[in-house]
């Protein structure tokens, strides 16, 4: 007969199987923005493309379809770094910690490869937004904590030695 797993056990295994679920559906929204971003951009082949390489219609959709991968990176960084928080904050094991943001830390590569879509795949004349900037530091700010995290000071210091 076994025994029931041990109290901090139960809470991290429900923990790793609630994450791994949300982020299956994080990458389906993303999955799904990046076909529709590639589809507005099916009309060249070369970027950063000029304005005049596309119609009307063409550079409209292409608007509407890079505010919605925009917005959906500004929305997802915000929630990457709550997220982040929290599992900070948690009575986790420190092991149970690291694998947690080590989940996160495979997600971030993903969704990084189809957020980069809003810097190569462009106008060559692009209006400054300053939040897509603020958020493309803070994506990078929380990836090289987790990376920091999930390394740990002593695994950093022997590096130095």
């Amino acid at each position: 007969m076994s025994s029931p797993a041990a109290p901090d056990s139960a809470a991290s295994d429900k923990a790793r199987t609630g994450l791994w679920t949300s982020l299956q559906k994080h990458l389906t929204t993303i999955y799904a923005a990046e076909t529709d971003y590639r589809a507005a951009t099916r009309f060249t082949e070369t970027f950063p493309f000029p304005a005049s390489a596309a119609t009307p219609q063409q550079l409209l959709d292409y608007q509407h379809q890079r505010a919605v991968l925009r917005d959906l990176f500004v929305d997802e960084t915000s929630q990457l770094d709550t997220l982040v928080k929290a599992i900070r904050t948690k009575g986790y094991a420190e092991d149970d910690k690291k694998l947690l943001l080590l989940m996160l830390l495979g997600y971030f590569d993903l969704a990084e490869t189809v957020f980069a879509l809003l810097d190569t795949q462009r106008p060559s004349q692009l209006e400054p937004d300053e939040e897509l900037d603020e958020a493309r530091g803070r994506f990078e700010r929380i990836r090289n904590f987790i990376r920091l995290n999930i390394r740990g000071i002593a695994g950093l210091l022997k590096g130095i030695q």
